[in-house]
């Protein structure tokens, strides 16, 4: 990452905001935390308007920059996570514009780690329609069709019933295999191209059977201590605060049931 004009006025101690539509974001969060366990995250989700993936392209955007303007005005960002691949694809690019001096970072479908761990394989793009339609994910796609044949499925109400909880019900099954049930034994690998699907490796692998599964939430957090580390902005401090907010309120304990949900 190029260094950012005005990047290094930043504080320590200031706060990462780390964004979603919902719940699905907070599989990014716990990625972070895990890694900067000293950072002050600010994580805010917009369950209110949940899910992203099948909304317009303008609705996503002001969506996403409304959302991050009362994050910032709330608790000043040293540094913006997007941490909904919907909204990355849609809007990162405004955010950058617009946030030019903290570093604003997005997340992708993590296809190079699924295409460089087999050669020649076959792998299921799991991701939100909006995901898969925009460009973003056709760019990424294009780096490495000729070293594995990709297979994007949109799982059209899979984050919805995510965001509902309660994992462990028949018809959370019943769901994934109406979805990607026909691909069993067809592929190599998954990408779970949506911040809600890691919530649901276990009932994944129930219908696809036990393949490796990648998402992005270890490269984005990798990216932003690197961004951070650069700029001398890491926070030293042993433990870190997590602040949660959300457009629907009696979402949020819902987020930390979800923050203390081990992924597997």
């Amino acid at each position: 990452m190029k260094k950012r004009k005005g990047v290094i006025s930043m504080k320590k101690e200031e706060y990462i905001g780390v964004f979603d539509s919902g719940v699905g974001g907070v599989s990014v969060l716990q990625a972070i935390h895990e890694m900067m366990p000293g950072e002050n995250l600010y994580f805010f989700g917009d369950s209110l308007n949940a899910p992203y993936g099948e909304k317009t392209l303008e609705d996503v955007q002001q969506l996403t920059l409304n959302a991050i303007e009362n994050m910032n005005k709330k608790k000043h960002l040293k540094a913006i996570v997007i941490a909904c691949n919907t909204a990355t694809s849609a809007a990162v690019t405004l955010l950058r514009e617009k946030y030019t001096d903290i570093p604003v970072i997005g997340i992708e479908p993590a296809l190079k780690p699924a295409a460089l761990s087999k050669k020649n394989s076959c792998i299921l793009v799991m991701a939100t329609a909006n995901t898969l339609r925009l460009d973003k994910f056709h760019q990424l796609a294009e780096r490495y069709d000729k070293s594995a044949t990709i297979i994007p499925v949109p799982c059209y109400g899979l984050a919805k019933r995510i965001e509902q909880g309660n994992l462990d019900q028949p018809d959370l099954i019943e769901l994934l295999t109406d979805l990607i049930g026909p691909y069993k034994g067809k592929v190599d690998s998954v990408v779970l191209g949506c911040t809600h699907y890691p919530f649901v490796k276990n009932q994944i692998a129930t219908v696809l059977g036990d393949i490796p599964m990648f998402d992005g939430a270890y490269g984005t957090s990798k990216h932003l201590y690197n961004c951070l580390k650069e700029c001398d902005c890491l926070n030293d401090q042993e433990e870190g605060d997590i602040l949660y907010g959300s457009s629907k309120e009696d979402e949020i304990p819902i987020y930390k049931t979800f923050m203390n949900t081990p992924i597997i």
